[in-house]
C-alpha cells in the first residue's frame, strides 16, 4: 500500500530547500492523517500512534534544520560586522592559495556564505585566513 505520508518520509533532505513541514497547518496535517487512515486495509490497521510519531519526527528534523541555517546567518552577520572594524587597518594573511597577503583594509564582502576583505593592494582575504591585525596609518 502506497501512503502519502511515507512517501514524504522517504525524502526528508528535499524538505530544508522548501520548508514544507513548517508551513504545514494543523488543518493540512488533519487532512493527511484522514487520508491515511481511509486509505488502510481495515483487517489491518495502520498505528496512528506510528504516524504521529513518524509526522513528529519529521517537524523536529525541521526544525532543525531551521535552526542551523539560522545560527550560519547569524554566524555571517557576526563576521561582518567584525570585518566591518578592520577597515582601515593593516591586515596580514594567507588567501585560499595560501599566498601571503597584507594590505589595508578598504571594504567588506560577502561572498558564499563569508566575509571577505577587500585590501588596497587590490587583493582580498578571508577573514578566517587573517593572522595578524595592525592599527591604520594616521588612525
Amino acid at each position: 500500500m502506497s501512503s502519502a505520508v511515507s512517501g514524504l518520509s522517504a525524502s526528508p533532505s528535499t524538505t530544508s530547500s522548501t520548508n514544507a513541514f513548517g508551513a504545514m497547518s494543523s488543518e493540512d496535517f488533519i487532512k493527511i492523517l484522514t487520508q491515511e487512515l481511509a486509505n488502510q486495509d481495515p483487517f489491518d490497521p495502520q498505528d496512528s500512534g506510528a504516524l504521529l510519531e513518524q509526522l513528529s519526527s519529521l517537524r523536529t528534523v525541521e526544525s532543525q534544520l531551521i535552526l542551523g541555517d539560522s545560527i550560519a546567518e547569524l554566524v555571517l552577520q557576526n563576521q561582518v560586522a567584525t570585518a566591518g572594524g578592520l577597515i582601515g587597518k593593516s591586515v596580514e594573511g594567507r588567501d585560499a592559495k595560501n599566498n601571503s597577503v597584507d594590505g589595508l583594509v578598504t571594504a567588506v564582502r560577502v561572498q558564499d556564505g563569508q566575509a571577505i576583505l577587500e585590501l588596497d593592494s587590490g587583493k582580498s582575504l578571508p577573514m578566517d585566513r587573517i593572522t595578524r591585525i595592525v592599527q591604520g596609518v594616521g588612525a
